[in-house]
């Protein structure tokens, strides 16, 4: 008999096994991916069923509120579209809509001044509201706004 010891024999033990899981291992890896080949044929790839089952879930698309073309909308249309989100409730401090005790020192400054504030902007009004409205649309949201809270502005004529 062969004189070895515990730790020799126990090295060899550890190496036969760890080379029966590796092959194991590949042999089922293998297996694993002919079987799912099989199953699948060798179709090629539908890219109208790849395409919908990676499609975005929603889409985003930017426009401008209304049906109306600019140039066309009244002063009703374009202060229910725009300037309510702020005038309604006083945001950052925009007079709200009725206040006549807000509006009259604005009111003062007549329709040109409220005009050309409201196209430069002003505080945290961006320039037009931040809308696409031309001067005779912003000039009809003006004097309606205005009249709702204690003016009595004309409504300028389309140009």
């Amino acid at each position: 008999m062969s004189a070895t010891t515990d730790s020799e024999f126990n090295f060899k033990k550890i190496i036969a096994w760890g080379l029966v899981i590796i092959l194991g291992s590949i042999i089922f890896v293998v297996a694993m991916v002919s079987i799912g080949r099989a199953a699948k044929g060798n179709q090629p790839l539908d890219q109208e069923g790849v395409n919908s089952r990676i499609s975005p879930v929603a889409r985003v698309e930017l426009a401008a509120p209304g049906a109306t073309a600019a140039g066309e909308r009244n002063g009703e249309q374009l202060c229910k579209a725009v300037c309510t989100g702020c005038h309604e409730a006083g945001v950052a401090n925009a007079p709200k809509l009725g206040d006549k005790a807000a509006w009259a020192p604005r009111l003062a400054l007549g329709l040109d001044g409220l005009l050309k504030s409201a196209i430069a902007g002003k505080n945290a009004m961006p320039p037009r509201a931040g809308s696409d409205a031309n001067d005779t649309e912003l000039a009809r949201a003006i004097v309606y706004m205005a009249n709702k809270s204690g003016g009595n502005l004309k409504e300028p004529a389309a140009k």
